[in-house]
């Protein structure tokens, strides 16, 4: 595998090493030992899969606070989305500045997602399937969430939403006063 970090610390984008040969090829996509070295953490505790119907359709923003912040290794099986990341670390020197990595069938490229990130995506290809590897339960009580149209975000998204959840569509939006005092994601 191929690590690259994102302008945000902790995020990787993953590429494949291909072994190929007349059959076609073979990659290794997870190596504890390897995420390890890059100081990832290599926990997994779900795979989910998602499918989107509709190039247009957006998920997220999402994430999960303390004890049960998400890692996530996100992967486009079918088709192509662009996926997002923010870093909601307070003390971070990125804090809520963004990553967007186009991830589809053809590129084979994953995101790493380190925990305290928001993470959201929008199919750019009708019939969209993301894989998700998660380090903690999903946990409903401490699931939180940013709209895909913050402005505080700027986060320009390459189509039009065509379809997205109506939790999705409800988060409030980030307070610019709160944000200058790095509190908008306390609680």
């Amino acid at each position: 595998m191929i690590f690259t970090e994102t302008p945000l610390q902790g995020a990787f984008i993953i590429d494949v090493d291909l072994r190929e040969d007349e059959r076609g090829f073979f990659a290794r996509t997870f190596c504890q030992r390897e995420f390890a070295e890059h100081g990832l953490k290599v926990d997994v505790a779900q795979g989910n899969l998602s499918f989107n119907h509709k190039a247009g359709t957006l998920r997220g923003m999402h994430y999960q606070l303390a004890p049960a912040a998400e890692t996530k290794l996100v992967r486009c099986t079918r088709g192509a989305i662009l996926d997002v990341i923010v870093d909601l670390r307070p003390e971070s020197a990125t804090y809520l500045q963004h990553v967007a990595v186009e991830l589809s069938e053809d590129n084979r490229r994953a995101l790493y997602v380190p925990e305290l990130f928001a993470h959201g995506y929008q199919a750019l290809t009708d019939g969209a399937e993301v894989t998700y590897q998660v380090g903690e339960f999903y946990t409903p009580g401490y699931e939180r969430g940013l709209r895909h149209d913050d402005p505080v975000l700027g986060i320009q998204w390459p189509l039009p939403v065509t379809v997205i959840s109506g939790k999705d569509a409800a988060w409030p939006l980030l307070d610019p006063q709160a944000v200058t005092a790095r509190e908008a994601v306390a609680g």
